[in-house]
């Protein structure tokens, strides 16, 4: 089994994207990327554009070659749309996916955006979508439906994959961000050797107060059972997200690290930093309409 992280926090902009290879497939989960609005009053810096641009080329590059699709909820940073933003990953780019089969979340529990959301891919697309919570095909299963972060928050559910070839088995967890212990505990009771999931919204502590302590015992539990966990996501919006992350990886002896980390490269957390990229490099006024009308680059952004 190989996998390959395509987009997170870590790598500078707002994704949950992967492709997992095994002998017979190619696995594409969540082939989405986004950047928030607004950070400290602030659009996005174009080094954080810069940083999604590249995420979508190599989604785009994997769903070429895809042979499974997987849409764990319709967010977003987590699928293709139709475009709302110009950061975002759109429909219209979408390689020919005829041989795709799609593995997606279910119609109940979620909000009308995201209905609309998952209407308007199928209609793309030309198909219906399936309904995969609770299924399992071959060497992939799917979860019931789990909260996205704590049960009862409002934000719906998500569908959790589970992906096994031989003694692997990699479990991709969206955005459960480690505040549900249920949800903890059925991707245990899939004996996982890797995870990758969302870890807590650290930088919305001032609002979510429990969530740092209640994400830190789950998030242990987890990085005591498996191999390696990757945590990455809501976790990695701000410093203080890393160094709850650098805690819990010195409470274990096995692998906890980001994203970036997984895949051998320094994390650039952009978001986090938002503000301070534009005392840095400022960003004159008009730039991200001009870039939406697709009349500027990044420059000296790079």
């Amino acid at each position: 089994m190989q996998i390959e992280i395509l987009g997170s926090e870590s790598f500078g902009a707002r994704s949950l994207a992967c492709v997992v290879k095994t002998g017979e497939q190619n696995i594409v989960i969540d082939p989405g990327v986004a950047l928030a609005r607004f950070r400290s009053g602030l659009l996005p810096h174009p080094r954080e554009v810069a940083a999604a641009a590249r995420i979508k080329e190599k989604i785009l590059f994997a769903l070429e070659g895809a042979t499974d699709i997987v849409l764990s909820h319709y967010h977003g940073d987590h699928m293709p749309m139709r475009a709302e933003d110009p950061y975002q990953l759109p429909v219209e780019a979408l390689p020919p996916l005829e041989g795709a089969s799609f593995w997606c979340k279910g119609p109940e529990n979620i909000s009308q955006l995201s209905a609309r959301r998952r209407k308007e891919l199928s209609e793309f697309l030309g198909f219906p979508l399936p309904n995969s919570e609770g299924g399992n095909s071959g060497g992939m299963c799917f979860s019931s439906p789990v909260p996205h972060g704590a049960r009862g928050s409002g934000f719906g559910s998500v569908m959790m994959t589970c992906v096994r070839e031989g003694h692997e088995v990699f479990v991709h967890c969206s955005d459960i961000q480690l505040l549900d212990r249920e949800a903890v505990l059925a991707v245990l009771a899939w004996k996982p050797t890797t995870v990758f999931s969302s870890g807590p919204p650290v930088y919305l502590s001032h609002r979510v107060p429990a969530a740092g302590k209640e994400a830190f015992e789950n998030a242990l539990l987890l990085a005591e059972s498996v191999d390696t966990l990757v945590l990455d996501h809501h976790l990695l919006r701000s410093f203080g997200g890393y160094r709850w992350l650098k805690e819990l990886a010195g409470k274990t002896e096995n692998r906890v690290l980001c994203a970036a980390e997984f895949m051998g490269r320094e994390p650039e957390l952009l978001e986090a930093q938002r503000a301070a990229l534009y005392e840095k490099v400022p960003v004159p006024p008009g730039w991200h309409e001009a870039y939406a009308r697709g009349e500027t680059g990044f420059g000296g952004y790079l």
